[in-house]
């Protein structure tokens, strides 16, 4: 009779424990590109980073942001992977994104400390010092793709489109100016107001930005020749969470 009752309670907790976790209650193990389950205070590792393909990186981002829009976050252990990177570190990804307050890189691809790069600035553009630090990435510290994120709603691209006038800020909307002119063939308003409009902006920001970084850095064009490296762009839906690559 013991054993009996030993044995529906220990089926009763398996089945509870199934319960929760199909409703998002208990702490998610986070799986990695190459199919294996991270422990949350796990970090990334030399051996781990060159293990990983391009793709292998590109899937693993695009997992985790699928986590971050179902809430289904990976609970890290921050301070234990503080101290485990402390001597060194080997990120899988640079991300190039906007300064943007709503557009926290690390969260939505749900990743801990030491697993990217992120280079901010409004905007979203290359310059020599962000390009610099991508060529740290990849070429010195072994990072696998560089992903240069827009998103909607972006501030910097509507003060671009209106022509915003206010000390450095002029100069750094210049950046995005190229943009605005691919993106004349728009049919439809073409100001600031038309969400429509500045997200076309915004993709062909992403895209340009993308073909600068390969012209206008030879380390970079030539790892992602030889298959080193993968250069990717997407766009982040502030309203979903979403990400989305561009084409």
């Amino acid at each position: 009779m013991k054993t009996t009752i030993k044995l529906f309670t220990l089926l009763f907790g398996i089945f509870a424990f199934a319960a929760n976790l199909n409703a998002g209650q208990t702490e998610p193990l986070k799986l990695n590109s190459m199919n294996v389950f991270l422990d949350k205070d796990e970090v990334m590792t030399a051996k781990k980073q060159a293990a990983l393909t391009p793709k292998d990186v590109l899937k693993d981002l695009m997992d985790g942001n699928e986590r971050f829009m179902k809430n289904k976050e990976t609970d890290w252990d921050l301070p234990a992977q503080a101290r485990k990177t402390a001597s060194g570190q080997y990120p899988k990804a640079v991300v190039l994104a906007c300064i943007d307050s709503r557009v926290p890189v690390e969260y939505i691809f749900d990743q801990g400390i030491g697993d990217i790069f992120t280079a901010r600035v409004a905007g979203n553009f290359e310059n020599v010092d962000i390009l610099g630090s991508m060529e740290f990435g990849t070429k010195v510290a072994g990072s696998k793709l560089i992903l240069v994120l827009g998103h909607e709603h972006c501030g910097a691209v509507k003060a671009a489109i209106d022509g915003a006038e206010l000390g450095n800020i002029t100069e750094m909307l210049d950046e995005i100016e190229p943009a605005i002119e691919k993106s004349q063939d728009f049919k439809g308003e073409k100001t600031s107001k038309n969400e429509d409009f500045v997200a076309h902006v915004c993709e062909n920001n992403v895209e340009i930005t993308m073909n600068d970084i390969r012209e206008r850095s030879p380390i970079i064009r030539e790892m992602e020749e030889k298959g080193e490296i993968m250069i990717v762009g997407a766009v982040y839906d502030l309203d979903t969470g979403k990400v989305t690559l561009l084409d």
